[in-house]
């Protein structure tokens, strides 16, 4: 028998392709027509109130197992309220813009941000796993502003050159909608940069899609040379669940500090039990509560909204019912603050 040749010297045709990571086979398989998210609850009958247009500009998207949390039947689902396209989103709104937060003004490079002394936030992508109807980047210009262009070459220059930033900021999109490689790609090239001590990940993507939290990606964060802080986002308790509880106890295991922050929604949480709950359920699965946004007013976004003189109560009422590591800090976004405003 004449043994096989070993890989190397193999024709490319005869070498077997890597296969497809699970977490990208389910991406694809998330759901993007809201009549069929509507008949995946039972609620045929609340087609009405969808808005083609809203779909069309900012279209549809959720990952399946997300939708599995959702409650059969019920047209108020705090989950489902958080991505279905509605008619309310194109009534213009006074105060409501395409750049809420600043981000144009605050541009210092290609997908790089700098709007807080020492910090330098990357638009890693545009992609992520969950189109949020109340996403401040909604209408954010990607095809033009990516740190990931030019292999992040121009990014990390940027960085390389200004000693006073020691802390990198992974934002998007998702940056985990990149792959494990793409992401050591960048990680590579920062470690490269003495004055860096911090990186910072903000993701959605271990709660709304928790397979993308595989072995590689663990891998390549046991390995990273800095302290690490993985930034949360969920807005309602039952985004949790098992497998959301598996995914941040992986997360934990690679010493990874893992915080939540939440907006406050109309029709998602907005009661004390609601945002109660959700820092419980948060803190179970070994995740600390860190900021409670005020709506950043992008447009779109308006029906969502909940006034200063009532957030401030949900606060205090928070407040005066748990213990004080479990209460996120009231803030809002300004453009041009140095920091985020309490309130």
């Amino acid at each position: 028998m004449i043994p096989a040749a070993p890989a190397s010297l193999q024709p490319p045709s005869a070498i077997a392709p890597m296969p497809t990571p699970r977490w990208q086979q389910l991406w694809r398989d998330a759901v993007r027509d809201p009549r069929e998210l509507l008949a995946m609850l039972g609620l045929e009958s609340a087609a009405l109130a969808i808005s083609d247009e809203a779909a069309a500009q900012f279209p549809l998207r959720v990952p399946r197992g997300f939708v599995a949390r959702m409650r059969h039947g019920d047209p108020n689902d705090p989950l489902l309220r958080q991505v279905l396209p509605l008619d309310a989103e194109m009534h213009p709104m006074p105060g409501f813009s395409l750049d809420a937060v600043g981000d144009g003004a605050a541009k210092a490079g290609d997908g790089v941000i700098r709007k807080y002394r020492g910090r330098a936030l990357l638009v890693s992508t545009g992609s992520c796993a969950i189109h949020c109807r109340y996403c401040f980047r909604r209408h954010f210009p990607y095809a033009e502003e990516t740190a990931a262009a030019a292999g992040w070459r121009n990014a990390v220059e940027l960085i390389r050159a200004d000693a006073s930033i020691d802390e990198v900021i992974l934002s998007g999109g998702d940056p985990w909608s990149l792959s494990t490689s793409k992401l050591a790609e960048l990680t590579d090239a920062l470690a490269t940069i003495g004055h860096l001590k911090r990186l910072r990940i903000h993701t959605r993507l271990p709660v709304v899609l928790p397979e993308r939290v595989d072995a590689a990606l663990l891998e390549w964060l046991s390995a990273l040379p800095w302290p690490v802080t993985v930034v949360l986002h969920a807005n309602h308790a039952r985004e949790f669940d098992a497998q959301v509880d598996a995914a941040l106890a992986s997360l934990r295991g690679t010493g990874v500090m893992l915080l939540n922050q939440a907006v406050l929604l109309r029709g998602v949480n907005d009661s004390v039990e609601a945002l109660a709950e959700l820092s419980e359920r948060g803190h179970a699965a070994g995740v600390l509560p860190y900021y409670l946004h005020q709506l950043d007013r992008v447009q779109g976004s308006a029906h969502f909204e909940i006034g200063d003189d009532r957030a401030r109560s949900l606060h205090a009422a928070l407040a005066a019912r748990l213990s004080g590591y479990l209460v996120p800090k009231l803030v809002r976004e300004v453009a041009g603050d140095t920091g985020k405003r309490p309130l």
